[in-house]
């Protein structure tokens, strides 16, 4: 910021009123980026942001060497957590040193061995003696110090701060200013240090200056402890010092006192002296599981007489309450309700149904709709494989069918035949012959029918509408027909396909046409590769257009048994043959056009346990694991293939028996919708006992089904973490967990959640599948999964697969300078990519590598196109050292007829030479890179304007930069090149909003102006004709109009439909509404969806209130999906979209994670911070999915190209781990054991979590350490009353180990609790209610939802606040409440410290001197120690040096801390800590010290500087949201969720006191349907519209439908409804005030009334709270 004095202040001004304006993002900086990217760290920034440590002692002491301790820690930190920085220090003016100086030193250097501090000191003192005004003793203690320096170990240097009067003060600061100053000026001048290179001198300049020390040497000196004498190990460095010395300035050393100090004080008492004596007792703990684990943690248990009176006390139990003064009085029970509006079984049935129709959306691989398929249990009858020939790798894998007509020659005998019969059983013999007998006439059927269809498409005029429609036949037909009329279907496509390409050439415009070519290529590639036979006939055309064309390569290994068959028409080649042939090498053709049809096959055969595709090797590979019953981890790219594991996984478990269980965990909701519809679409099974059903889902929000009594559970992770460490589980549902799915396992990279996924990975009881698409270290992964997975006795194995289906290729999108929209036209078109389009230009990989240090992706793939122009590239800039091996000339390096898996090879070794040439900077590397960033079109596509073709004219306010106005332009191009449908990713939810909103009213405004032309007009008049004529008609009986069979819906041309219309009853009017979008102005394909179908969908989502204008985009086929919409909007759009109706979708990064929404082309629709390496690639890989395109388009819109590279070029982040034993884990584990009675499976649980060899990914932590830790864990929880000494669950347990989701705030709640303030505060709940429930929301807002808030500047932000009806800033706790927090905080430091040094006694050996990050070693190595611990010797006697030799008489050394770095205690510091911060950062080296886990929260102002954000006070005062997203800044897409949070903290409160007092004890006791109202609205709302839409459910329903068991158990709870309950409550309070004081003695009532009163201000806080929240949302 040093522009010019001046011109200053302007922009500062302008940087903070930005800044205070701006909102806050909070995102994981290094999880999310630092990964493998480069970043850089300001080092001024570093250092201030280190130096504000208040520890390090810079006033008196100046310890350099701490703050530099603390600089190291920070980085290393960040290194720790694999992240690649460079440090940046901006310079400012340059020192000159003398020559002179220099060339005596230099002369030094080769005489003397002495180390750079010794050398600086000389310097600096001999300077300033030279300049004569200061005296020699100064400058004889700063040498000595300096000596001292070098000879002493660090241990010993924990000194007081002395200090003098206020005279010498000065003097002593102004030199070590002085001295400090030379020596910044000398170590960075460029000469020096090459001094330093040149005589190869020790550098330790690190440690020049200790001020606590140089004080002690003064004063020393001045008590004449020295009397002239240094002891014997510092003599020969004097002398060698002092000698240069005087070399230099002329003056002699000497060691001689001095008078100037007339006083000296030091900051240490007697006592600081004495070696503490500390007591290190813990409270006793027994538990025979945890015990043997614990063996190896040597603590003493505390025998002191208030410890064993403690544990004397009577704890009670969790349970104590239940039975505590039960009404009598039955008709008081809390009923749940069960109303015409809230049915569970209705409910049910009508998830069922959503489920049943969203299940109808999906598809399978070929794009067929999906078929469930019945299960038995028992093994699975395999499919028959027949050899095949084995030269001819099929691409399609279709059954094997009778054949036609002709029997077969010679050859492979054909399934069915009599041939291949010979080797059957009898009845499959007979099935053959019959099969043939059949064969004949029904070959002959469908042969007449396709010459009927193919009359039909005769008469369609143009060549590329008569090939998709052909194409659409032939994907239509079943494997019978197509098998009898594949090869004659294919020839007519040839003929369509030739005389098309003819056009081209006649027009001589044949590279726009080479698309066509490649079409043919592909065609008779299938031909070549069809199982159907084929005749003499076919191919003789084949091979003659194959001749024509130029592509004769297309035949190679083309080796025909034909069968003589007449082609059922003739065919006709186009009349001017002779400029057919394409130019240029067959191989560059196959290369730039015919990538994407390339044959894919790699190591593909068929596999009997595969019915419906052929496998891969390493999906055969994944089938044996699972079939060995073994775990395994998948990485493999999204449309690779990974889904059907799941479902085999699936499908084995159901046939194994009626109990196992599969649970599949997926990291979203929308996923969880997903999995659950396609199981429902592809599996149905009869269970003998009701009750049981295939699958059922659990989220947070909501359940279908009996998630007990499925066989295949869908859930996210919190859940199922819930169910495994439920007692009620544990004897009945978790042991039959067979199986558990995780998908998407890279979501333990979280930072929210990560851990809960670690924490799964470690309690799995049961072989495991890991799935991703995106893991940045898979090798450390894996072998940290195997690791667990041992423990719990499965084997693991790796499965990497490298390669997609289809190709992606990535597009920059340049807005026109304007645009008019009038209508989208017709689509044109069929090449793929979006080459030649307006404003896309192709973007290859390789200029994607500008930055050369990140190396080259490993998932960097390259098009077969993109290898040409590299290879190109590469050898016209090939240099006589860097040459391109001749091996790879495609010509040498390519077979004739190119297959995908030639293009891996070729690729493989481009890449080798690429890398070679990218470490060498000497290589031609950066012209290459500078040649493919010249984004270069292929071909020009053709661009035919139609009628209403919208023109570029000049439109006013168009802006080019902004994305509200670019995203009708981008998406009618992709409409014209048919590269719909289409994902639009946006990562903010407030934008993906605006811009859908916005393209409406384009879409609307055009439509308008159309409707007020002519061709409306004409349309309209032509409508009104046809209804009278329909009224005439209607009027008299129709004649039945015979269709025939394959007939288009269009066939004939227009001329000859218009001429029927009058006669033949259709007519374009039939489906025409005038009410409805035209079709020029909506993306909607009605053809996918009958219009009655999109009035139901229109119907539900009016019934939940969704806004209008997101229906209105729906119908005009665009939808918006984020975690903000409706559930049920959402479902719909993933649906519609599905289904093909909706073909735009704006989302954020909702949709990237493994939703099946196959689309064309993905677009990044401007940029965030979001837009991650992960979320770039979970995103792109939505596009071209397998089975639907052969490429997929990527397209960049409003983002940088530079932006777009690093995204290209980014490498994923490593995976690193979280330490998964946090406190709350601990106690939810003893209430498992304690609660299930040591259940074999809750031993074996905890066995096997304890007996982890590396317990968290990506820590170094051994065994033993986490089990210290673990030990203090239990310390914490004994001593807050919340585990008994044998480790049994008391007190408040439930309430805390419910709240886990909030852990560190769930335990400042309970201390609250525990410490009776709540007690004191809801005494008054019912007379001054208002005032005490906002002391407790006051309270709350600083226990959970925690934001900090900025302070802000901005007069006008300022102000804006002041006016607001929201606070803002979070005023301070009660004071009664903050003082049970600061003592619960410093009870867990001292627990914590105790921890650090039993643990530093036990684990730590060394005495610490390397600094954290360098390694650097600092002062003299201790001598080996003699005895147990370094730490027990005193200060007298240091080892090995015998007493008249240390320095023990001069230097007032401090005893050494056990607990705290050496390095911080230089300025000053022992083992006393002030907060858990304090000792977070400071412990010594070795110490395993995991800050995250201790339970602690962060008092403000106390412990924290920033304020807390008020924002949920705020909201509970007035209710409204424009305020909070104004004043306190939260994100309006935020605001829904940070209250449904709350509100869900204010449920499991309420609830988890009800069922610890006793009260609706049919309650579930793992609380699993309390969830935020937010949550809860939106499914009474689903309950209503079940009222609607349902009839009422009887109970006599067969097995296999919705399970009448206990369904959905959804048992509305006191506390869980609005009003549910409400008044058996307040008959319960008033029978127990009236059955007076009988229970069992006046303290526990007292408890129990006050609890009472707290549960019931808890309750009338939530109603409160959740009321204003549902008014708010209604």
């Amino acid at each position: 910021m040093a522009a010019g004095e001046a011109g200053q202040d302007v922009p500062i001004d302008g940087v903070l009123s930005w800044y205070d304006r701006t909102r806050p993002m909070w995102i994981d900086l290094v999880g999310d980026y630092a990964g493998k990217e480069l970043f850089l760290v300001e080092g001024d920034s570093l250092l201030r942001e280190c130096f504000e440590d208040e520890r390090i002692d810079f006033a008196g002491g100046f310890q350099i060497l701490h703050a530099v301790y603390v600089v190291e820690r920070f980085l290393e930190d960040l290194i720790k957590r694999h992240c690649q920085f460079h440090l940046a220090f901006f310079e400012d003016a340059k020192s000159t040193l003398e020559p002179s100086v220099i060339a005596k030193l230099s002369e030094a250097f080769s005489e003397e061995d002495l180390s750079e501090s010794y050398f600086l000191a000389i310097y600096g003192v001999s300077k300033i003696i030279r300049q004569g005004d200061s005296d020699v003793f100064m400058a004889s203690a700063f040498i000595l110090h300096s000596i001292i320096l070098k000879n002493i170990p660090l241990s010993q240097r924990r000194l007081p701060l002395i200090t003098f009067d206020e005279d010498f003060e000065e003097e002593v600061d102004e030199y070590i200013t002085r001295i400090s100053n030379i020596f910044k000026f000398a170590v960075e001048n460029p000469k020096w240090n090459e001094l330093m290179d040149e005589e190869e001198i020790e550098t330790d300049a690190i440690d020049l200056i200790d001020g606590r020390l140089f004080r002690a040497v003064i004063q020393a000196m001045c008590d004449k402890s020295f009397a002239g004498v240094l002891p014997k190990t510092f003599q020969p460095d004097w002398e060698a010092v002092s000698t240069l010395v005087k070399e230099l300035s002329g003056q002699d050393l000497s060691l001689e006192g001095s008078t100037d100090p007339e006083s000296s004080e030091s900051t240490a008492t007697k006592a600081d002296f004495e070696p503490a004596s500390e007591d290190l007792a813990v409270l006793s703990f027994s538990n025979p599981v945890f015990d043997k684990h614990l063996e190896c943690i040597h603590v003493k248990a505390d025998a002191s007489l208030p410890a064993r009176l403690g544990a004397l006390k009577i704890y009670r139990e969790t349970s104590h309450w239940h039975n505590h003064r039960k009404p009598l009085n039955p008709k008081y029970a809390p009923a749940a309700k069960v109303s015409k509006w809230r049915n569970p079984l209705r409910t049910n049935q009508f998830y069922m149904n959503e489920m049943t129709s969203y299940a109808a959306s999906l598809t399978g691989a070929k794009g067929k709709a999906l078929d469930a398929e019945t299960i038995t249990v028992g093994p699975k009858v395999l499919v028959k494989i027949v050899e095949d020939k084995p030269e001819k790798p099929s691409a399609k894998s279709k059954k094997e069918e009778p054949e036609a007509k002709a029997p077969n020659k010679k050859g492979a005998a054909k399934k069915g035949t009599k041939a291949a019969a010979a080797g059957l059983s009898k009845k499959d013999q007979m099935i053959a012959d019959n099969k043939e007998r059949k064969g004949g006439n029904e070959a002959d059927k469908a042969l007449n029918a396709w010459s009927t269809v193919m009359k039909g498409m005769d008469v369609i005029s143009d060549d590329q509408d008569r090939y998709i429609k052909t194409m659409e036949y032939l994907n239509g037909l079943d494997s019978t027909k197509s098998n009898y009329l594949e090869a004659e279907v294919y020839t007519y496509i040839l003929q369509s396909l030739l005389t098309w390409w003819s056009t081209y050439c006649k027009a001589d415009k044949k590279p726009q046409g080479y698309h066509v070519v490649a079409l043919i290529w592909t065609t008779v590639r299938s031909l070549c590769t069809s199982k159907a036979p084929v005749s003499k006939e076919i191919v003789q055309i084949m091979t003659k257009i194959c001749t024509l064309v130029g592509i004769t390569d297309a035949l190679a290994g083309f080796n025909p048994t034909p069968v003589d068959r007449k082609l059922s028409f003739s065919f006709r080649y186009p009349v001017h043959t002779q400029n057919l042939r394409i130019v240029g090498t067959q191989t560059e053709f196959q290369l730039n056009y015919c990538g994407p049809y390339m044959d894919r096959m790699l190591d593909a055969k068929p596999d009997p346990r595969v019915s419906n595709f052929v496998p891969d090797g390493w999906q055969r590979d994944v089938l044996d694991q699972l079939d060995s019953n073994k775990s395994v981890f998948v990485v493999a790219p999204t449309s690779a293939g990974k889904t059907f594991i799941s479902f085999y996984a699936m499908e084995q478990v159901l046939r194994a028996d009626n109990d196992g269980v599969l649970v599949y965990v997926a990291p979203t909701k929308a996923l969880v919708n997903q999995i659950a519809a396609e199981v429902q679409g592809r599996f149905s099974k009869k269970f003998p006992v009701p009750g049981k059903g295939v699958w059922a889902i659990h989220t947070r929000d909501y359940r279908v089904n009996n998630s007990t009594g499925c066989q295949i559970l869908v859930t996210v992770p919190h859940i199922l973490q819930i169910m495994l460490l439920s007692p009620s589980n544990a004897k009945s549902w978790a042991p039959r967990v067979r199986r558990i799915i995780f998908d998407e396992i890279h979501s333990i990279g979280n930072a929210e959640d990560g851990v809960v996924w670690e924490q799964l990975l470690l309690l799995a009881p049961c072989p495991i599948i890991a799935l991703s698409a995106t893991v940045g270290n898979p090798g450390q992964f894996n072998d940290w999964l195997a690791e667990t997975q041992k423990a719990s006795g499965s084997e693991l194995k790796m499965i990497q697969h490298g390669t997609r289906y289809s190709d992606l290729r990535k597009y920059m999108y340049d807005p026109p300078e304007s645009f008019k929209f009038s209508g989208l036209g017709s689509s044109f078109g069929v090449g793929l990519g979006l080459d030649g389009l307006a404003g896309f230009k192709a973007f290859h990989p390789v200029a994607s590598l500008v930055d050369k240090s990140r190396g080259l992706p490993d998932d960097l793939a390259f098009e077969p196109r993109d290898c040409l122009t590299l290879w190109k590239a590469m050898v016209k800039f090939q240099t006589a050292d860097h040459q391109v091996p001749d091996s790879l000339n495609p010509d040498k390096a390519l077979p004739a007829c190119v297959r995908k898996a030639d293009i891996f090879t070729w690729e493989k070794g481009l890449k080798k030479v690429l890398i070679q040439w990218m470490a060498d900077s000497s290589s031609p590397f950066d012209k290459v890179v500078q040649e493919l960033s010249i984004l270069a079109p292929i071909e020009v596509a053709e661009q035919i304007p139609s009628s209403n073709a919208s023109d570029a004219s000049n439109i006013e306010n168009f802006d080019p930069l902004d994305l509200k106005c670019t995203t009708l332009p981008l998406l009618y191009q992709l409409h014209k090149r048919r590269a719909l449908p289409a994902i639009l990713f946006n990562y903010d939810r407030n934008q993906c909003e605006e811009i859908a909103t916005s393209v409406l009213k384009q879409l609307v405004d055009a439509e308008t102006r159309w409707k007020e032309g002519s061709s409306w007009k004409k349309l309209m008049d032509g409508y009104e004709k046809y209804l009278e004529l329909k009224e005439k008609k209607s009027r008299k009986p129709a004649k039945p109009v015979k269709k025939a069979k394959g007939d288009d819906d269009e066939g004939g041309s227009k001329t000859d439909r218009m001429r029927d219309d009058a006669t033949d009853g259709t007519s374009v009017y039939d489906l025409f509404d005038p009410e409805a979008p035209q079709a020029g102005f909506s993306f909607a394909n009605p053809k996918k969806l009958q219009k009655a179908e999109l009035d139901e969908y229109v119907r539900s989502l009016r019934w939940k209130h969704i806004r209008e204008e997101l229906i209105e985009l729906l119908k005009r086929g665009i939808g918006v999906h984020h975690a903000g919409m409706n559930r049920k909007y959402r479902q719909c759009v993933e649906m519609l979209f599905r289904k093909g109706f909706l073909r735009v979708v704006i989302a954020t990064g909702t949709l990237s994670l493994g939703i099946n929404m196959p689309c064309a082309t993905v677009v990044f629709s401007g940029n965030s911070v979001f837009l991650t390496a992960l979320n770039f690639r979970q995103a792109a890989g939505r596009s071209g999915r397998r089975g639907f395109d052969l490429l997929g388009n990527v397209v960049f819109q409003g983002l940088s190209e530079e932006r777009a590279s690093r995204l290209l070029s980014s490498r994923l982040p490593e995976m690193t781990g979280h330490f998964p034993i946090t406190t709350t884990l601990v106690l939810r584990l003893f209430t498992l054991l304690n609660d299930s009675k040591s259940s074999p499976y809750a031993v074996k649980a905890i066995n096997s979590l304890l007996s982890q060899p590396r317990l968290y990914l990506g820590g170094q932590s051994f065994k033993e350490q986490v089990l210290h830790h673990l030990r203090f864990s239990i310390e914490y929880l004994r001593r807050n009353e919340l585990l008994g000494p044998r480790g049994e669950p008391v007190n408040f347990t439930s309430c805390v180990s419910h709240l886990y989701f909030t852990e560190n705030s769930s335990f400042a709640f309970h201390a609250l609790l525990k410490g009776g303030y709540f007690h004191v505060l809801c005494a008054d709940i019912d007379t001054k209610t208002d005032v005490v429930l906002q002391k407790m929301m006051l309270v709350l807002s600083h226990l959970f939802g925690r934001l900090v808030t900025r302070e802000v500047d901005e007069p006008e932000e300022a102000e804006k606040i002041k006016r607001s009806p929201s606070i803002v800033y979070l005023p301070p706790m009660p004071e009664d409440a903050a003082n049970i927090l600061r003592k619960h905080n410093k009870d867990t430091l001292d627990i914590f410290t105790t921890y650090v040094k039993t643990f530093a006694a036990q684990h730590v050996k060394e005495d610490e001197r390397y600094l954290p990050l360098t390694k650097t070693p600092v002062g003299l190595a201790p001598a080996p120690v003699n005895g147990a611990n370094g730490a027990a010797v005193t200060n007298g006697n240091i080892n090995g040096v015998k007493a008249e030799d240390s320095l023990a008489g001069f230097l007032p050394t401090l005893p050494s801390p056990r607990a705290r770095s050496a390095f911080v205690a230089l300025s000053g510091l022992g083992d006393d800590f002030t907060t858990i911060e304090d000792l977070c950062t400071s412990t010594r080296e070795g110490v395993f010290l995991e800050s995250a886990v201790i339970p602690h929260l962060e008092l403000h102002p106390d412990e924290t500087r920033t304020p807390l954000n008020s924002y949920l006070l705020d909201f509970f005062m007035h209710g409204s949201i424009a305020p909070l997203e104004e004043a306190n800044g939260i994100r309006k897409s935020d605001v829904w969720f940070v209250l449904n949070d709350f509100s869900m903290v204010l449920a499991t409160i309420a609830t988890s006191l009800a069922l610890h007092l006793g009260l609706g004890s049919d309650a579930d006791p793992e609380m699993l349907d309390v969830m935020g109202s937010g949550d809860a609205a939106e499914n009474d709302e689903d309950a209503e519209v079940a009222a609607a839409s349902i009839a009422e459910p009887t109970t006599a329903q067969n097995h296999n439908s919705a399970p009448v068991q206990p369904t959905f158990v959804k048992k509305k709870k006191v506390v869980d409804d609005w009003d549910a309950g409400e008044d058996a409550l307040v008959a319960e309070e008033e029978y127990l005030k009236g059955e007076g004081l009988n229970g069992t003695g006046a303290t526990d009532d007292e408890e129990y009334e006050k609890l009472m009163n707290v549960y019931k201000a808890f309750r009338k806080l939530k109603t409160e709270f959740d009321e204003k929240f549902r008014v708010i949302w209604a």
